[in-house]
């Protein structure tokens, strides 16, 4: 099948709160503008029930809500939006291309915007109860919902350790999976003690999980003894994973540098190691992932994008 070419200025991948912010910036520069997002328009931001930190609404306001309204502006702009993956990538000299299964599209300026997914347990059961029906990512997001109910935290990290303590504001019980032994940690010193000392946090040691189990919604998580192989069925209301993130880079390795956990390295204008090319949002190397900081390395890679594109049609001109 011969695939069709197609041309624009800036070619964004990935269409959660960086990507769309950076397609408002380019589309209302004038710039031929397309943004590709293979699942869902806003990202990991849709599956946050509410946010309540973004600038601007005071009452608050669903993930889903506030990203269909970025959506909606980047519309507005005439940036074209195409559900579909980007398969590959050639993103060296002038003319960068994405193939996708039936186009290849040319752009001058290329906007990586793909973001992080949370990384999971591979557990058995696992996928039958992702976001909504009780595994979540996020205390912040969901904390309210457990009000009075018992919930588990899986991992011993920073993040593990600081929203564990957050959910006891909502929770009855928050239990944690350990898989060090007793009275090992990975977080910070501070939290660590902050949440042995909290009368609501009960540590469960040397375990992973085994599997999740439930009807509609998860009500009961297995953990296995790392050492002596016990299988240990824990009933709680809802499970919170927090053992990292892993970005969505793959397609991208051998051309842009990454760290070494695969995001991607930058300077404060968002450029990567190639000309032309930018990354931001929570698929770029730092240390806070949120939709206001997305939205801030959004608004720059698509004013530098544009600045990139104008340089370089001034140059073609002389």
């Amino acid at each position: 099948m011969e695939k069709k070419h197609e041309y624009y200025d800036v070619a964004i991948i990935g269409g959660g709160a960086a990507g769309l912010t950076a397609a408002i910036y380019c589309g209302r520069a004038r710039l031929k503008t397309i943004l590709f997002e293979k699942s869902l328009l806003g990202g990991l931001a849709t599956y946050t029930s509410e946010i309540e930190n973004y600038p601007g609404f005071p009452e608050g306001e669903t993930g889903t809500g506030l990203m269909n309204l970025f959506t909606k502006q980047a519309k507005k702009f005439g940036v074209t939006i195409k559900q579909t993956d980007v398969k590959a990538v050639n993103l060296e000299g002038k003319d960068k291309t994405l193939e996708t299964f039936r186009v290849i599209y040319h752009a001058k300026a290329v906007i990586i915007a793909t973001g992080g997914k949370p990384r999971l347990t591979k557990a058995q059961n696992e996928e039958n109860f992702l976001y909504d029906k009780g595994i979540s990512f996020c205390a912040t997001c969901d904390a309210a919902y457990y009000t009075d109910k018992t919930v588990m935290v899986i991992g011993s990290g920073d993040a593990a350790i600081e929203e564990g303590i957050f959910l006891t504001k909502f929770a009855k019980k928050v239990i944690v999976s350990v898989i060090h032994d007793v009275g090992i940690m990975d977080a910070n010193k501070i939290a660590q003690e902050q949440a042995m000392n909290n009368p609501k946090m009960e540590f469960i040691w040397n375990t992973m999980v085994h599997s999740f189990e439930g009807e509609e919604r998860l009500n009961k998580v297995v953990l296995k003894n790392v050492k002596t192989g016990e299988l240990i069925d824990v009933p709680v209301d809802g499970c919170f994973l927090f053992i990292g993130y892993e970005p969505n880079t793959e397609i991208f390795k051998g051309q842009i540098n990454m760290n070494k956990n695969g995001y991607i390295i930058t300077d404060e204008n968002m450029q990567t190691n190639i000309d032309g090319v930018f990354a931001a949002g929570d698929v770029r190397a730092k240390a806070i992932k949120q939709v206001a900081t997305a939205v801030g390395d959004g608004a720059i890679a698509g004013i530098m994008a544009e600045k990139y594109v104008a340089e370089s049609e001034l140059l073609k001109r002389k």
